[in-house]
């Protein structure tokens, strides 16, 4: 393959956002919530995990060394998901602003290696907006959002609330990557035991949100952004068929403009699914080009192996190297400083 091999999901902590908001009674609120919608054993481990995982979270030399050993040429560097919706706007742009440079930073430091995803305040549309732009302007490929956005007053908006439509239009007329991770579920104690907070509220929560996105109308009205969906879409490309069926079936109670499954094509996702089959499946109902690699580095939800796990699908060729790396430079998430010719062999 002459492609360099790329990683579309990984994540960086930047210290000096996160001690903008310590002293806050708002994040001690959230984190509340958290705690609860986890349950006590999956809290704990998550507090001892995110202690143990300041390295590998923080230090390039750390993500160099990983990249190497996994194979990896280049990563897509996203912030941690926590996006602190409850702040102001004060407060918002100010964290937004931290990350942002954080990420920028890390990535000029291996600038043929890293490329890197920004955040912004969602809660807030016009500020989300100048936000986004100022990220693309300064060399950020796009930013990371959440699921749902969880306004400072209390109030919950879905991704296709209309209040967001000048966002989406700002990323559509800058082509950024959108990649849409959740952090926390709605479902909440439901899901407090064996950490299925994760495990299922993660793939439900991305599932909604896609699904929000196409009954919304969104990738319509912003047809130029790239959606990039997390833990390969959730359970959005594997359900498509039911959504098919009500929308055939209730002609009178349509939202979405064609049937869901269009939008498979219009959605990239990446292949953090964790077996052969489900890999085969997801290139099957979306196509190779819609699909790149993803590790979700450094959590325990993410994989150490992810060309070993490609390469067990036993996929075409060129739908291999498309996954491998050539999905996420078609994408533009190559850096301008690659060099194609490294592990070309990989």
């Amino acid at each position: 393959m002459t492609s360099p091999t790329v990683d579309v999901h990984a994540h960086l902590l930047v210290p000096g956002a996160e001690a903008l908001v310590p002293d806050e009674p708002e994040l001690a609120a959230a984190r509340a919530v958290e705690a609860r919608a986890a349950g006590p054993a999956s809290a704990r481990v998550n507090r001892e995990q995110i202690a143990a995982l300041g390295p590998a979270l923080t230090s390039l030399e750390h993500r160099l060394a990983w990249m190497d050993r996994a194979g990896l040429d280049v990563q897509l560097v996203s912030p941690m998901p926590i996006h602190h919706t409850w702040a102001g706007p004060d407060l918002a742009a100010r964290y937004a602003a931290a990350v942002n440079d954080g990420v920028l930073a890390h990535c000029a430091a291996a600038p043929e290696r890293l490329v890197g995803l920004g955040t912004t305040p969602l809660q807030h549309p016009d500020l989300a907006v100048e936000v986004l732009r100022s990220a693309i302007a300064a060399g950020l490929r796009g930013v990371e959002i959440s699921t749902f956005v969880a306004g400072p007053d209390g109030t919950r908006r879905e991704l296709d609330d209309p209040a967001l439509a000048p966002f989406w239009a700002a990323a559509s007329e800058s082509e950024a990557v959108v990649f849409v991770h959740p952090w926390g579920c709605t479902l909440a104690e439901r899901l407090d035991v064996g950490y299925l907070s994760n495990s299922v509220g993660n793939p439900v929560e991305t599932t909604v949100a896609l699904s929000r996105l196409v009954h919304g109308g969104v990738l319509e009205a912003a047809p130029g952004v790239r959606v990039l969906a997390a833990h390969g879409g959730g359970f959005f490309p594997y359900g498509t068929a039911r959504q098919d069926h009500a929308w055939h079936a209730r002609p009178g109670d349509r939202a979405a403009a064609a049937p869901p499954s269009a939008a498979l094509r219009r959605i990239w996702f990446d292949a953090l699914v964790y077996t052969p089959e489900a890999l085969r499946y997801l290139v099957a109902v979306a196509g190779a080009d819609r699909v790149a690699l993803g590790t979700d580095h450094p959590f325990d939800m993410g994989v150490d192996d992810p060309l070993a796990r490609l390469d067990a699908a036993g996929l075409p060729a060129a739908d291999r190297d498309a996954i491998a790396g050539g999905t996420a430079a078609a994408l533009g998430l190559l850096p301008t400083a690659c060099d194609t010719t490294t592990r070309s062999s990989a």
